[in-house]
C-alpha cells in the first residue's frame, strides 16, 4: 500500500520527470533531482553526513557495510581484523546475504544476541544491529555502540527508514553506517524487484576508504 502523500507528491508529480517535453535530457534532469532529494532525505532521517543512491536491497546494503568496515579496519595488513558480529534480531534474509559475502572474504561471522557481543576479542572489526528488531522491538543500542567504539570497532545499523520519522536516528547515538530498505515507504515492488535500499555513513569514512 503506497501512502497517498507519496503517490500525490512523488509518483504522480510530473515535475519529477520534466517540466517541458518527455525528451531524454529533461528526463535525466528529473532523475538527478529525484536522486538528490532521496539522498538528502536519507541523510536527514538517519542523522548521517552522506548517503548513496542507492543499492538493491537491505541484505546487499548490509554486505556492503560489512565489506566497507572490513577495508577501513584493515588498512594495515600486518594486523588483520576478520571477525564481524551480527545480532540475531537482524532480518533472516540479511543474515543469509552476510554469510554468503563473508565466506569468500575470509570474514568470521558470529551471529548472536547483541547483549553477548564480545568487543574484547582483538579480531573484531565491527558489528551490525537491527533497529527496530525483526520482531518490532525498539532497543536502545547506545551502550553497545559505546562499547564497540571503546574497543576500536565500528557499528552498522539496519534501520527501518519510515520508523526514523519518529525514532531517534542511529547517527545521534553513534552509528557509523546506517542502511536499510526504502520499500517501507510503499515503493512499488515492480513484479518482484528491484528494491531501493539506502546506505548512509560519515563523511570521513568516505575519505578514508582505501583506493
Amino acid at each position: 500500500v503506497t501512502p497517498k502523500v507519496i503517490l500525490r507528491n512523488v509518483l504522480e508529480n510530473p515535475g519529477w520527470y520534466t517540466q517541458y517535453t518527455p525528451y531524454q535530457a529533461e528526463i535525466s534532469q528529473g532523475r538527478l533531482e529525484a536522486l538528490l532529494n532521496f539522498q538528502t532525505m536519507v541523510a536527514e532521517l538517519t542523522g548521517m553526513d552522506v548517503a548513496n543512491a542507492s543499492l538493491l536491497d537491505e541484505g546487499t546494503a548490509a554486505a556492503e557495510a560489512m565489506q566497507m568496515l572490513h577495508r577501513l579496519k584493515n588498512k594495515n595488513p600486518k594486523q588483520p581484523f576478520n571477525t564481524f558480529l551480527v545480532t540475531t534480531s537482524c532480518l533472516p534474509s540479511t543474515i543469509e546475504v552476510l554469510q554468503t559475502r563473508a565466506e569468500p572474504l575470509g570474514i568470521n561471522l558470529i551471529v548472536q544476541c547483541d547483549t553477548e557481543f564480545d568487543f574484547t576479542n582483538p579480531d573484531v572489526f565491527g558489528c551490525i544491529l537491527q533497529y527496530p528488531s525483526h520482531t518490532g522491538c525498539v532497543i536502545n543500542y547506545k551502550t553497545v555502540v559505546e562499547a564497540a567504539h571503546q574497543a576500536g570497532a565500528y557499528v552498522a545499523v539496519a534501520a527501518d527508514l519510515l520508523s526514523l520519522t519518529l525514532l531517534t536516528p542511529p547517527g545521534e547515538w553513534g552509528a557509523d553506517i546506517v542502511l536499510g530498505l526504502a520499500q517501507r515507504f510503499g515503493v512499488p515492488m515492480g513484479y518482484g524487484g528491484p528494491h531501493a535500499a539506502y546506505f548512509a555513513t560519515r563523511e570521513e569514512f568516505v575519505r578514508q576508504m582505501p583506493g
